[in-house]
């Protein structure tokens, strides 16, 4: 039979473990920020992508004041550039553009332009 004070001590133990496992997996994330939130596009005119690069396929294109309700920031290294990703709809007719992914400039959770960038991944 175990002790009351070992079991204690066992519990203590596995809630330590657990909390350092579970902050372990919240920091491994933070190369791509993961939030939903909604915005809109402050550029007069964006290119919302197929995937997050210049040279990729364009979905449509999103104008200023058009919603964004984003769930990600990618950021390309190559580019050396940051990309939202996100689904767009337009509000002059509500029709959604589709998801994609476009300059973060352009669509930013900030509301503002220039966005303040999160950190360079490394």
């Amino acid at each position: 039979m175990i002790t009351r004070p070992r079991a204690q001590r066992a519990l203590a133990a596995a809630s330590v473990g657990l909390a350092v496992a579970a902050g372990g997996l919240a920091t491994a994330s933070t190369a791509q920020a993961y939030d939903t939130g909604t915005t809109t596009i402050s550029c007069s005119a964006v290119k919302v992508r197929k995937a997050p690069s210049k040279t990729s396929t364009v979905l449509g294109i999103g104008y200023r004041h058009d919603k964004v309700v984003y769930d990600q920031w990618v950021y390309k290294k190559a580019e050396k550039n940051w990309y939202t990703r996100g689904t767009v709809t337009r509000k002059s007719d509500g029709k959604k553009i589709g998801r994609g992914y476009m300059i973060y400039n352009c669509a930013n959770p900030y509301k503002t332009n220039p966005a303040p960038k999160p950190p360079i991944p490394k």
